[in-house]
Formats: structure tokens, sequence, C-alpha cells
């Protein structure tokens, strides 16, 4: 490289430089969305909390990763509940851990979840006239779980509200939250009838005490549309995000992506018959804490052993998902989530509950 002299040295770097973006940018629209994901890794993290519920064991159940192994936990509490719900049913499924947002970030969790104990009714009437609230527990360590709250988010056409998740949208500065629900006509108010197909709503909070009127998020009629649960792509502040869900029709999971916010354009890689997986449910998707552009997947095999860890590196394609090893990964572990911690959280889970 001695030839190269001064301009012609820069206007070679500057030329390698756009050849390179150019690059890039074609292979991140060729991967069917424009987020680049590969810098998701993040080194202040040491480890993941898991929460989730137990089949016949309808509590708050929590998990430790074996440091930042993704796909390695064991059981926190000597195995036993976390949170056992005192209101409602008595029993809650589908527990869902949130970071807060916005001026709480860093500084609250909640704890969303189902309200529902299969063991005291039927899924016909738990579909029919099941709660219309959601369990609600927040805590500011992820140590002392306080506050516990059954609020009621679907109006009386509502036959049940299920498996709710939150996010915080950037957009709006408040928690967009969201369930599935069917609907009944307001002539059959003891809802005895032909129901609608199942669609995702959602309604927005500051504070999970009080939430605006209901609204539909996905109606995919007549599919039904169930286990909606969305992971950013670039952040907290970020327009791009993957959005997870359950063709309650077809029993396959599936996932879209938008680059243009949570009510922007959603694309489906593969068109509308391409799948993640089929028969399971209750997708959970958490970013890998130390190799970039890895995002994992739980699938819960609802018929079998529950979840089962899967992980890909093109998150936003439908075909790009592979099984991952399930060598420390526990049997038995139903609809959840799944939480980055930092290494003060881990000491202070692991120091309390291992």
């Amino acid at each position: 490289m001695a030839w190269i002299r001064g301009g012609t040295l820069l206007a070679l770097v500057a030329l390698l430089s756009s050849w390179t973006c150019l690059v890039l940018g074609l292979a991140i629209d060729a991967g069917g969305y424009s987020s680049q994901v590969a810098s998701r890794a993040d080194p202040n993290m040491a480890g993941y909390l898991g929460v989730f519920f137990l089949g016949a064991d309808p509590y708050v159940y929590f998990y430790l990763s074996n440091g930042n192994d993704a796909l390695s936990f064991k059981a926190l509490n000597k195995g036993s509940p976390i949170i056992r719900p005192t209101k409602g049913t008595g029993g809650v499924r589908d527990p869902t851990i949130i970071p807060g947002g916005g001026s709480e970030a860093g500084k609250k969790w909640y704890i969303i979840g189902t309200d529902l104990n299969i063991g005291k009714t039927s899924w016909d009437a738990a579909q029919r006239t099941g709660s219309r609230g959601i369990f609600v527990w927040e805590s500011t360590d992820l140590i002392n779980w306080a506050n516990e709250r059954l609020v009621v988010v679907e109006d009386a056409t509502a036959g049940m509200v299920w498996a709710p998740e939150a996010i915080w949208d950037p957009a709006k500065g408040q928690y967009l939250v969201h369930w599935a629900s069917k609907f009944y006509p307001t002539s059959d108010p003891r809802h005895t009838g032909s129901p609608s197909n199942i669609r995702i709503r959602y309604a927005y909070t500051s504070d999970f005490k009080t939430f605006s009127a209901p609204q539909t998020l996905i109606d995919k009629n007549p599919t039904n549309i169930i286990d909606l649960s969305i992971l950013p792509l670039n952040g907290t502040n970020s327009n791009s995000f993957l959005r997870f869900m359950k063709d309650e029709t077809q029993k396959t999971v599936f996932v879209e992506v938008s680059d243009t916010g949570l009510f922007g354009k959603w694309t489906r890689a593969g068109g509308d018959a391409a799948v993640i997986q089929s028969g399971v449910e209750g997708p959970a998707a958490y970013w890998d804490n130390t190799v970039p552009g890895k995002v994992h997947l739980l699938l819960d095999f609802y018929g079998a052993d529950g979840y089962r860890p899967y992980e890909s590196s093109d998150p936003g394609s439908n075909s790009g998902w592979a099984a991952s090893n399930r060598g420390g990964f526990p049997a038995n572990l139903r609809h959840g989530s799944v939480l980055p911690v930092d290494g003060r959280a881990y000491e202070a889970l692991r120091s309390r509950w291992g």
C-alpha cells in the first residue's frame, strides 16, 4: 500500500466504508427486517430470571440461570412458589415479568398473569364466563413482591382475559398491556351462544392500576390468535419489534416483524403459512446476554413436557429457529417469561432464594 498517498487513501477508505454499509444493509434487508439486532448483547447482564407456572400448580415459580448460561436454570426457593394468589380464582397462569420503563426503568418490576385455576372450573366455562381481570404484583428489588391486585380490564361481552403481557411503549410513554379474549353479543349476557374468534386486545396504563378502555390490537378473523409476546429489537426507545403469537386454530406459533412501531406495518417472513413450530403455545423470547444477535425462544409443548428452548440469529424469520441443547433446562415449566438481570440483581436473587 506504499503507493497510496494523501487524498487517494482517503478516497479509498470512503469507498470501502460505503461498500461495507451497502453490504450490511443488503444483508439486513435480506433477513426481512432493517433493525441491527447484533447490538443486543449486554455485558452488564450477569444472568436470567425465569418466571413460570407448573401445570397443575397455578402459582408463580422463580428459576435462576447458572450464570450467563441462557439454557441452564435451577429452581429458587427450593422449588416452592414465590407467589400464591389470594384473590380471584386463587390460581395464576401465564406469569410475565415486566421491567419498568420511563422513570421506572431499573427501579420497578411488575408480574402480571391470568386469573385462572382450571381445577375449579372447566375449559368451556373458563372461556364463557371466566375472569375479565388480570393479576398484578409489583417490586422494587425483584425480591419482595407486594400490592397484589386483580384489575378488570375487559367489558362484559368478553368471555375471558388470557395470557396478559405488557411492554413499555416509548412512543406513548406508557405500558401497553395486551391479552386474548373472545366475545359474545350483548343479546347473550350469559354467554351461552356462539362467540367471536379469539383476538388480541390492549389497553394503556402508567401504574397497572388504572387502564384505558380496551381496544382490539390483532384480529385475524376467523383465525383464533392467543399468547402474544412482543420483543423490542433495538432497546427500549426503538420502533422495531418482533411479535410472537399462537394460531389457536392451527396450533402453531409464528413471528412477525415491524420497523414502524407497535401500530406500524407487521410482516410475516415466509408468508401466511410460515410457522416456527406446531403443537406449541406460550412463546417467551429473550435476548442472549453474551452472543450478539442471538434470541432464545421458549415454546410450551402443552401436550408433553412443557417448555423447550429454541434459538436463532435471524429471529425475524419463521424458518431460522433451531432446537437448543436441553441438558441444563428443567422439564415441565409452563407458559411464563424470562428476564435478563444484572450482577447485583442476580446475586440478590441467589442470596435470598437460592
